[in-house]
């Protein structure tokens, strides 16, 4: 079971480049990945989500990526001296207007467009080979904090799973009794209302009807398959979120026809108290790859 939340981050240095590739995931229904390239980069984005892709089949994730040239020793200087004239000479006119306002070496420098840092082109192919692999480094580390996440996540299922079980067991119990308790009340009530001997004939008729009535055999069984099947994906691999989260929904339909059917305070408490271990596991279950 792994989890959809978590992080990773990987730095690679090759050559003239260096590349940082960060992700974080948060729970989404389907693989939703959410690059945020500058346009300069804009042609690792395809190869950030095949590597993503990869290894993970549901999420949101948002990917950072930084690129930066370590080597400086191809980057030139350039001046631009037609415009840095051209600066100069506005200065001298403005000169004569106002006596005492020069412009400096400085600040001649710093006026846009004067000088400027060329570097060398880069090499696309070279960046896009070391994105990969700082991509599969991000993503590993990823999986494994989802991997960990997903074992917290295995045991507080399991723990609520164990609840609702047992509370499946007591309602298992407690259901046959439901019939006698009302055949009791019913033989007492109506010994009470009439003088006459009660027909045992029609009573086993009326005790029948809402035995009938309030019968949850089916619906404790289907309860139980569930759970059942539910357990078994705790160790399951790959994307079993989606069917945990139907096998869920399953398991609140029987609890609420329970609940219907069962006139009964015992079984009613009983259900109040699954339908609340049944929500923590839905809550939980959205976080499942």
């Amino acid at each position: 079971m792994r989890s959809m939340t978590g992080c990773g981050r990987c730095q690679l240095q090759s050559g003239d480049w260096e590349i940082t590739v960060e992700l974080k995931a948060v729970n989404h229904r389907f693989l939703d990945l959410s690059c945020r390239l500058p346009r300069s980069l804009a042609f690792l984005e395809e190869t950030i989500r095949q590597s993503i892709a990869a290894q993970m089949k549901r999420g949101h994730v948002d990917v950072f990526v930084t690129v930066r040239r370590v080597n400086t020793a191809d980057r030139q200087v350039q001046v631009d001296e037609a415009l840095a004239r051209a600066y100069a000479d506005a200065a001298a006119s403005l000169e004569s207007i106002l006596p005492g306002a020069k412009l400096s070496l400085d600040q001649l420098m710093k006026m846009e467009g004067v000088v400027t840092l060329a570097e060398a082109d880069m090499d696309e192919d070279a960046v896009a080979q070391l994105c990969r692999r700082a991509a599969d480094g991000a993503v590993s580390q990823l999986c494994d904090m989802r991997d960990k996440e997903g074992a917290n996540l295995r045991a507080d299922l399991s723990a609520h799973l164990d609840a609702a079980a047992a509370l499946h067991e007591k309602i298992l119990q407690r259901a046959p009794l439901v019939v006698e308790e009302y055949r009791t009340r019913l033989l007492s009530r109506l010994q009470q209302l009439v003088t006459d001997a009660v027909e045992p004939q029609r009573l086993a008729q009326e005790v029948a009807i809402m035995a009938d009535r309030c019968a949850i055999d089916e619906e404790l069984s289907r309860l139980d398959s569930h759970i059942g099947q539910l357990r078994r994906y705790f160790d399951a691999t790959g994307e079993v979120g989606k069917k945990m989260d139907f096998l869920i929904q399953e398991m609140n339909r029987e609890t609420n026809t329970i609940g219907s059917k069962a006139s009964d305070a015992a079984i009613a408490q009983c259900v109040v108290d699954l339908k609340s271990e049944i929500e923590k596991l839905r809550e939980q279950v959205q976080n499942v790859e």
